[in-house]
């Protein structure tokens, strides 16, 4: 028998673990898999596979030791034996899985705030103050309920990570159902996004043109259309980054951005004279059936300032997951912070803007409002920075409302071909897409409208599908609160997304009767 001390037994080396077999994807990252490296200290909590340590396997021969050290540390770094689907490895989403707290303060930002908060004040004119206040306040709480919802469900099943909005849907409604829910408002929100930001970006790109250029500009300026097309040109070129994880920092450029010109904006507007005859009054149509239709305009385009939910999984998926360091701890840090940021923007913008114009605040929102009565008043080089900020926020923006789309053209391209895209396929993909966009936008130049129809349209992927989601995956007590709450709160999104598509619908037809075969200069 070994009388050798006990601390020399115990201290005895165990085998190195060998890291999990990764995979390179096209764009020369890592496949999803945690190394384990990245897991971290351990500690000496119970896991599923505390059992298998190197003092208990201290009988067995080496061979099977390092058998079964490997087999603990495989299982403790995916996850609570999550399956991994090896498609994975080679999609926009989850071909890069170091994502962490600050990434996802970064992408939540990004989508959460940029053109839309420049819309609020239009929806304002129609709401008017009170009501115009409490919906934002009712809008901003409630989604923030849902996103809550959606980072807790991202891992609800132990061992399934729901890497995307469709895929949780599917698992609480159903293959197909689900597929048909969440698939068109989902690709319809990343689509419709993109093309309001070309809208955005390239009329922002000639407004900018016009003050720094001035007097001396050319006889013969660019047209509205062709500055889409530049707009259009410079988001392809920067869509040609890989995946979701390599745009942390375009996203942090869109964040700053951002918050520095919705502070400028509102700042601006309130600090110069206000323009006269306007009033506080809601504007009031020729009848009583367009009034409310207008309404229900304004409220989409408060829902569509919240736009951002069908991105929150995606964003999730990009980080490691492990036992003992679940995402959701980082995500909802990064979110917390996000959103905090999102409502000192979004606030101030609706409240100041709507103040400094009243009802005379133009369709095309505050950057309209600033050039139409204020272009002499501010100095030039202020106001020009401002429309920037803009353009470099519009330019970001189109980066991560587009990656969805991306996604699912690669998703198809791999699962026919069993194969991942070369970088010839995806630059094709995103070439195609970008124009697709330009098209749509150049065929419907209504922005305020368009943004109301988004905005209902794609409710219930922020406002209702989540809660429904908990409900059914959940399973909270029958007829308990939290039941009651969901369920209310769900069908309520589903009636208001009914009711602001169809004023957003109108909306654009009106515009449509007004301006008939529109051509922008």
């Amino acid at each position: 028998m070994d009388e050798r001390p006990e601390s020399e037994l115990i201290s005895i080396p165990a085998t190195p673990r060998a890291s999990t077999p990764e995979t390179q994807t096209p764009s020369g990252q890592r496949s999803p898999r945690t190394t384990s490296a990245a897991i971290g200290k351990e500690t000496r909590s119970c896991t599923p596979t505390s059992f298998i340590s190197p003092r208990f396997l201290s009988p067995i021969g080496t061979p099977m030791k390092r058998v079964l050290t490997n087999m603990k540390g495989y299982l403790e770094e995916v996850g609570h034996l999550t399956k991994l689907n090896p498609q994975d490895a080679w999609l926009p989403i989850t071909e890069s899985r170091n994502g962490n707290a600050h990434y996802a303060a970064f992408h939540n930002l990004n989508a959460g705030i940029g053109f839309q908060a420049l819309l609020l004040p239009v929806a304002f004119s129609f709401l008017g103050w009170s009501w115009g206040i409490l919906s934002l306040m009712i809008a901003y709480l409630w989604q923030l309920y849902t996103l809550w919802i959606l980072v807790q469900l991202h891992e609800a099943v132990p061992g399934k990570r729901y890497n995307r909005y469709v895929e949780l849907a599917q698992a609480a409604f159903g293959e197909r159902l689900g597929l048909w829910l969440a698939l068109f408002p989902t690709v319809y929100l990343s689509a419709g996004t993109s093309t309001a930001l070309i809208l955005i970006g390239g009329e922002t790109m000639k407004l900018f043109f016009q003050i720094v250029c001035g007097p001396l500009c050319s006889s013969n300026p660019l047209s509205t259309v062709e500055w889409y097309l530049v707009f259009t040109s410079l988001c392809i070129v920067l869509s040609q980054l890989p995946n979701l994880n390599s745009i942390a920092g375009l996203s942090l450029v869109g964040a700053i951005t951002a918050i520095i010109y919705c502070t400028m904006v509102w700042v601006l507007s309130v600090s110069q004279p206000r323009p006269p005859s306007m009033s506080y009054e809601p504007i009031s149509l020729h009848s009583s059936a367009a009034t409310i239709f207008s309404i229900m305009n304004a409220l989409g385009i408060v829902a569509f300032a919240f736009r951002g939910h069908n991105l929150v999984l995606e964003i999730q998926a990009t980080m490691p997951s492990t036992f003992k360091h679940p995402a959701h701890v980082p995500m909802w840090k990064g979110a917390k912070v996000a959103y905090f940021l999102i409502a000192m923007c979004l606030f101030p913008v609706a409240i100041g803007g709507f103040w400094a114009y009243g009802n005379q605040m133009p369709p095309g929102g505050m950057l309209s409002a600033l050039f139409a009565f204020h272009s002499q008043d501010i100095p030039r080089g202020l106001l020009a920075m401002t429309f920037l900020l803009v353009v470099f926020n519009c330019l970001s923006s189109f980066q991560i409302y587009s990656m969805p789309v991306f996604d699912s053209f690669e998703a198809s391209y791999t699962s026919r071909t069993n194969r991942p895209c070369s970088i010839w396929v995806r630059s094709c993909f995103r070439v195609f897409y970008g124009f697709i966009s330009l098209l749509i936008g150049v065929a419907l130049p209504f922005l305020s409208g368009l943004a109301g129809l988004l905005g209902g349209l794609t409710l219930p992927v922020t406002f209702a599908y989540p809660c429904f989601m908990w409900v059914l995956l959940k399973k909270p007590a029958k007829y308990s609160f939290n039941w009651y709450l969901n369920w209310i709160l769900g069908w309520i999104g589903i009636g208001f997304s009914l009711a602001f598509s169809v004023g957003g619908i109108l909306s654009l037809v009106n515009n449509g009767i007004k301006l008939k075969f529109f051509k922008p200069n």
